[in-house]
């Protein structure tokens, strides 16, 4: 009998005033090591449900983890709660804890605007926004490896078959069960790290996934570049993105 665990992303929506990530990527980025992330800097057991196992607030769920990681970074940790999550998982969907008939998922889009505009709560009570993000071609795996070791972290929604709820609670990377048919629903996950196969952060833990898995279930994917991932102006691997967020908001 595996986990609690629910779901709760929308079905991607396409919008013709996103930010491209392939349009930036016509000038030189720097290029990523065969391995890369920094997702071990955060313990095994303080990512943290995030109330992931009682309502469908995944998004931000993995929003949060986001944020810890980047903070983390930047050697300014910062820590969220299950209440924090649900709290603003509630204010852009409406959901209310007294009526379960409400948790109804978020649209990604709707949630990124969110970040940018009001910003995460934390467990002291202050706020964190993102400063742009980029949408990401559907199937295009070097530039999901550019933007993951450019940002650190890549937002990624998918479709959630039920071999991938098997291969979680048996402590299994996902990877694509021909003849696995049956789709649960939609799932956020922010992608940490590449290890060989791409790693993630979902329900409380890291996990693994295949290439395979990513292009055949994957729906939208987004680079997120957070101010917070700064320590003196440069990222770990020394990219001056303070420019980089200059330079998206000239395009």
């Amino acid at each position: 009998m595996g986990a609690l665990l629910k779901l709760g992303k929308k079905p991607a929506t396409y919008d013709r005033h996103d930010l491209q990530f392939i349009r930036y990527r016509t000038g030189p980025l720097p290029s990523h090591p065969a391995q890369f992330g920094h997702e071990n800097l955060i313990g095994p057991d303080a990512w943290g449900m995030l109330g992931n196992d009682a309502v469908g607030d995944c998004v931000f769920a993995g929003a949060d983890h986001e944020t810890m990681l980047w903070t983390t970074e930047a050697r300014n940790p910062v820590t969220f709660t299950a209440e924090n999550a649900i709290s603003d998982y509630s204010a852009v969907t409406g959901y209310d804890p007294h009526n379960p008939n409400t948790d109804q998922g978020t649209d990604v889009r709707q949630s990124l605007q969110y970040r940018q505009q009001t910003g995460l709560i934390d467990a002291a009570g202050n706020r964190h926004k993102i400063g742009a993000y980029l949408a990401l071609e559907p199937g295009n795996i070097d530039n999901l490896l550019e933007a993951l070791y450019l940002f650190n972290a890549v937002g990624i929604g998918f479709v959630v078959p039920q071999s991938a709820m098997d291969q979680f609670n048996a402590g299994q990377p996902w990877s694509v069960v021909h003849g696995s048919q049956q789709i649960l629903g939609g799932h956020y996950v922010p992608l940490v790290a590449d290890r060989g196969s791409l790693v993630c952060v979902t329900w409380g833990r890291l996990q693994q996934m295949t290439l395979q898995f990513y292009l055949k279930y994957c729906d939208e994917a987004w680079a997120i570049l957070s101010p917070e991932m700064l320590s003196g102006g440069l990222s770990l691997e020394g990219f001056d993105l303070a420019q980089l967020q200059a330079d998206l908001a000239a395009l």
